[in-house]
Order: C-alpha cells, then sequence, then structure tokens
C-alpha cells in the first residue's frame, strides 16, 4: 500500500526523489502542491515538518543559543528553528533511502514541466557538486562556473548570504556531510547551507530561480520585518556578528575564486580524459 505521505498521478519512474517539506497546520499549501503533482506528473514524498510556533524554546533541541546570538545578532525565530530541524529531518530521510541524489524542496514553491529535466541537467553540468541551489533571493558578484544542456548557469557569488532553500539539490555525500556538520544550530537553515568553505561541500547556484513562488508565500511561516527587528540585540552587542561576517566573507571570496577554478579544471581534464578513452577505444575498434 502507498504511503500517505508520497503522492504520484500515474506518472512513471523520476530520476530525482522529491522531498517536500511542509508542516500539519499548511494544509492549503499541502494541497496546492499536491495539485502541482497531479498537473506536472511529479512525484512528492511529503516530510512532516517540525512547527517552530507549537514548540517553546526550552524544548528545544540541538541550538547554540550563545553562539547564534554572537554570529547573528539576535535572537532565534521559531520559525527558524523550525525550518532548520525540517530541512534536517528531509536530509535524514533522503540518506536512509541511499540514493544518489535527492531534492529537497519547500512548500511554497510553483512547479513547471520542465523543473525535472533543468534538474538532472544541472546535475550532469556538475559532476563535482554536492549541493545545487535552485531558489535565491540574491545574486550580487556571481561568477559563472559552467551552463547546462538546459541553457540553465551555474555559478558562486561572491557576496552573500544569497538567501532561500526553497529548492536544491543534494547528493548522498553532500547530504551525509550537511547533517554531520549542521547538526547543531547555530545559523539560519539558508545561511549555514550556503557556507560550503566551512561544511566541506562544493555548492553550485542558478543564475535565476528555476521554480517561482505560490501566492501562498506571502502567509510566511517564519517572520515578517517587524518580527526580525523585534529580535535585534543592541548595537554594541551586534559587535561580534560584523566580524563574523567580515571573516566569512574573505572565506566566501576564496572558495568563490579560488575553489571555483581547482573544481573547473578537475572537470575540464576529466572530461578530456574521457574524450581520449573514446578515441582509443574508436581506434582499437577501427583496427580490429
Amino acid at each position: 500500500m502507498q504511503s500517505p505521505d508520497i503522492f504520484q498521478e500515474a506518472m512513471s519512474p523520476q530520476h530525482l526523489a522529491i522531498y517536500l517539506i511542509n508542516i500539519d497546520r499548511a494544509a492549503d499549501r499541502l494541497a496546492e502542491m499536491r495539485r502541482q503533482s497531479a498537473e506536472f506528473s511529479i512525484e512528492l514524498n511529503r516530510v512532516e515538518g517540525v512547527d517552530g510556533q507549537v514548540h517553546p524554546s526550552e524544548d528545544w533541541i540541538d541550538v547554540d543559543v550563545r553562539l547564534f546570538l554572537k554570529r547573528n545578532g539576535r535572537h532565534i525565530l521559531p520559525g527558524e528553528y523550525g525550518c532548520y530541524r525540517s530541512h534536517l529531518l528531509a536530509l535524514e530521510r533522503f540518506l536512509a533511502g541511499g540514493k544518489d541524489a535527492a531534492i529537497v524542496v519547500e512548500d511554497d514553491i510553483l512547479l513547471d514541466d520542465t523543473f525535472l529535466a533543468r534538474a538532472v541537467s544541472a546535475m550532469e553540468a556538475a559532476p563535482d557538486a554536492d549541493v545545487i541551489k535552485f531558489v535565491n533571493h540574491r545574486w550580487k558578484g556571481f561568477r559563472t562556473f559552467t551552463t547546462t544542456a538546459e541553457g540553465d548557469i551555474l555559478g558562486r557569488c561572491i557576496f552573500g548570504p544569497q538567501g532561500s532553500t526553497a529548492g536544491y539539490l543534494v547528493t548522498l555525500s553532500g547530504a551525509a556531510k550537511i547533517v554531520s556538520k549542521l547538526r547543531i544550530m547555530s545559523l539560519p537553515w539558508d545561511v549555514a547551507i550556503e557556507r560550503g568553505w566551512d561544511n566541506g561541500t562544493s555548492l553550485y547556484s542558478t543564475r535565476s530561480n528555476l521554480v517561482g513562488f505560490t501566492r501562498l508565500r506571502k502567509k510566511t511561516m517564519i517572520g515578517n520585518r517587524e518580527t526580525y527587528l523585534s529580535a535585534k540585540l543592541p548595537i554594541w552587542r551586534r559587535i561580534p556578528a560584523h566580524c563574523f561576517r567580515t571573516m566569512d566573507f574573505f572565506r566566501r571570496l576564496h572558495y568563490v575564486l579560488v575553489q571555483s577554478r581547482m573544481s573547473r579544471c578537475n572537470i575540464i581534464d576529466a572530461s578530456k580524459g574521457r574524450r581520449l578513452v573514446e578515441r582509443f577505444m574508436i581506434a582499437l575498434t577501427w583496427h580490429r
């Protein structure tokens, strides 16, 4: 019997599993994602998310509150805690499944009939990638790494954070690294997962978003501008956060300008090697 957390409409097997994060009180969002699943024949595996609004802070687990304050200059929002725990649950479920790669999405995105093909194409274009972000809010200082067969540009940004984890591809090894490194929360999830230089992961972003957002996105589950402002510490207590961000900028700079170049050279060398082997095999066949 099919699990109620997996919904599909007589569809063929997908190349990539898609894990949909959805909390119980967001029934309208789940209904919309079910509609999209049926319309585009995309199988979605629901992950019951952690609702930060119903978990008092004294019940939170695996959170370094002191380090979060130091790094961010503000208090953790309940929705941020729920988001963080939910994404970890999605990655743990993916790891338990044993597949080579998967996509994690949030429940306010807008899919289309090109999404899966573009996602697979992105994975093939960057074989060294542990994570490929399909949704971002910012692209300042974007440096192109490669272009996929579907025409999407992959790269990294000198300035960040780019924001959003509404949709991203992750490999098995990438998920293992992230779950191990980010088990304890000290940053918001979208900031933490983007720090490939600290997580030991190879992360790329698409130059434009592969998916849009539904109208339900306006009903935020984390917080609005006023919520974030009210969580801020006094100015003098935010100095450590500014120092952390400055150091992180230089680490990001090295990651984008130096490590990206090394990764690209490795892929080019591997591609040349494959072509040489192919030519040798063709010549050998011809000789026979």
